[in-house]
């Protein structure tokens, strides 16, 4: 009787199906306005132009009692603070848990002002501090915030309430063309970002790059794209004139021009602390502005559509999983020596005119505003979380993380799809490989900054734990379509000895 009763649960059990998943995608304006500040540097510039519309675009999904929420922003990042007033916003009107919403920035060179500095937060330091940091900087317009975290809200939630059986499809292309290690080994034994082509010092890229363009697309029951998530690791720095989404504006233009001009397009960016469009080892005069986004943007569109249009119709499933995790890391930043301190105070109180001056100033500018935020806030808080949608993961980390790191994660990772997702859920700045913070490394993402400080070791600690949270979830298997026919016969047409006359 217990045997049999053994049985017949075995039987139930596989007869289980998974849960049938909705889906829903949106986008939402958040454009700045011409005259707000223009990020990505360590000094003041403003937009004085518009090219394109910079975007928050997102995608929900939601499996029996899980949801879940990705967000790609036109952005260069995001504030941890910022992420958890959308987040609770979110949660509120959806439903869906806050630690279950992944915002990732693109990290735009040519989008709004959501940093570096963020106002109130030397508002405890002298007034030294305060003018290096909310004059001298590239700071956050809290107007802007406003704008774009409402934008988050609406993107998501608008998304939310048009969800619905989607048929999605799950893929990866390749993309090796368009993207550079931009950090190089020289001949005297240091790393240098960007020494250029024709620097007789170069010996060898110092890191790789992430070709892979993970794709899932979302179908309705007439076959119709509505909107797809892309992964990829480039810096967004093939800047268009102007205000605009960088890039992923040109890979945007490719895949509506091939599937609709209502497709939403998630981007997300993969791994790209230490990669770039510029490729230094290139004989060849590289593009810029608008054409350079269309060249890397178009290439990475192309991919898309090739992967898309690769996956057979029957490969489509409205059945995912759909869970997450999430942990927050405590991270030291690393110390200021009592030297350079007192020499980088004494170097800010007046500005010089020089170039080569000017540049010294903002290192040692940097330098006194970390040390006001560390006395503050000595131990960064880095979350670190992983998002599943069927055979995808989705790993995240709120820095401008090294490609290594990703690659280490994919292949930790049990998952047949495994994306890492930079500047997630908040931002640490640059985190290099403890290589890349030896006696052998160098180069512009190692500078101590306000923007950039973490202890060596936070690269390896965010990748081991991305790589924790994945392998805790269970992958589901990869929709391949319908089998082939059973043999019955060869083309007859073919089946026949060469004619010659």
């Amino acid at each position: 009787m217990k045997l049999s009763l053994v049985i017949f649960a075995l039987a139930c059990l596989s007869l289980v199906k998974a849960e049938t998943v909705k889906t829903g995608f949106a986008d939402w304006d958040i454009s700045p306005d011409i005259g707000m500040e223009r990020p990505g540097g360590y000094s003041k510039g403003y937009h004085t132009r518009f090219h394109d519309t910079c975007k928050a675009r997102a995608v929900v999904f939601e499996s029996g009692d899980k949801s879940t929420a990705l967000v790609g922003l036109d952005a260069l990042f995001i504030d941890e603070r910022h992420v958890a007033a959308a987040r609770n916003r979110i949660s509120e009107l959806t439903g869906i848990p806050a630690e279950s919403i992944l915002i990732g920035a693109s990290h735009s060179h040519s989008s709004g002002p959501t940093g570096m500095v963020i106002p109130g937060d030397l508002d405890h330091a002298s007034e030294l501090v305060q003018d290096l940091a909310y004059e001298q900087s590239s700071a956050a317009d809290p107007v802007y915030v406003a704008r774009m975290i409402d934008g988050i809200v609406a993107a998501v939630s608008r998304a939310w309430e048009t969800r619905s059986e989607l048929g999605l499809a799950f893929g990866s292309g390749s993309e090796e063309k368009v993207s550079f290690n931009r950090r190089w080994r020289m001949k005297n034994g240091q790393t240098a970002t960007h020494p250029r082509f024709g620097n007789p010092d170069m010996v060898e890229t110092a890191g790789p790059i992430d070709p892979e363009v993970g794709v899932i697309g979302g179908y309705d029951d007439a076959g119709k794209l509505l909107g797809c998530v892309v992964n990829f690791a480039c810096h967004a720095t093939a800047s268009p004139p102007g205000i605009s989404a960088n890039w992923p504006w040109a890979m945007e233009k490719v895949i509506r021009g091939s599937f609709g001009e209502d497709v939403v397009v998630v981007f997300l960016n993969g791994n790209s602390g230490d990669v770039t469009q510029v490729d230094n080892a290139s004989p060849i005069r590289r593009s810029s502005g608008e054409a350079d986004a269309l060249r890397v943007g178009g290439s990475v569109g192309a991919e898309v559509v090739k992967v898309l249009y690769s996956i057979p119709g029957a490969a489509r499933t409205k059945e995912a999983t759909v869970d997450s995790r999430q942990t927050v890391l405590k991270i030291p930043r690393r110390r200021i020596s009592a030297e350079r301190l007192e020499e980088s105070i004494e170097l800010v109180k007046e500005k010089p005119t020089e170039a080569a001056a000017v540049q010294e100033w903002v290192w040692a500018k940097e330098i006194v505003i970390l040390d006001a935020l560390t006395t503050k806030e000595p131990v960064r808080s880095v979350e670190v979380q992983a998002i599943q949608i069927g055979p995808a993961v989705f790993i995240s980390n709120p820095a401008e993380y090294f490609c290594e790191f990703g690659l280490q994660q994919k292949a930790g990772s049990k998952f047949p799809f495994t994306w890492p997702v930079s500047l997630a859920n908040g931002c640490v700045g640059y985190v290099p490989t403890t290589e890349a913070l030896g006696p052998k490394g160098g180069g512009y993402e190692t500078r101590l900054t306000a923007y950039s400080n973490l202890v060596p070791e936070a690269g390896d600690q965010i990748r081991d734990e991305g790589i924790e949270l994945a392998n805790a979830l269970s992958p589901d298997k990869v929709a391949k379509g319908l089998p082939a026919a059973s043999f019955t016969a060869g083309w007859t047409y073919g089946d026949n000895k060469p004619e010659l006359e």
